[in-house]
């Protein structure tokens, strides 16, 4: 696996990092899980507001960087993505 085909998708907001929708749901994503360009892969929380956080190409999650309901600073890596 060459480095340049491994993405970091980074926190976009300073906020509390959520990997599912609800307490009573299944992450969005999981080591393994192949997402799409665009699709949801985790939530952000700032000032009771939520922002998704997308899957910037389409590929398979390597790794989850975060845990749930963490703090997270602006650029904090949260995932690693394998291209497609």
């Amino acid at each position: 696996m060459s480095e340049d085909a491994v993405v970091t998708v980074r926190a976009q907001i300073s906020g509390v990092f959520y990997r599912a929708g609800g307490p009573d749901q299944s992450p969005f994503v999981e080591p393994g899980t192949v997402v799409r360009k665009g699709e949801t892969m985790a939530l952000l929380e700032s000032m009771k507001l939520f922002s998704k956080v997308k899957a910037p190409l389409g590929g398979t999650v390597v790794e989850v960087c975060a845990e749930n309901e963490q703090t997270v600073s602006v650029g904090q890596p949260l995932f690693t993505v394998q291209r497609a």
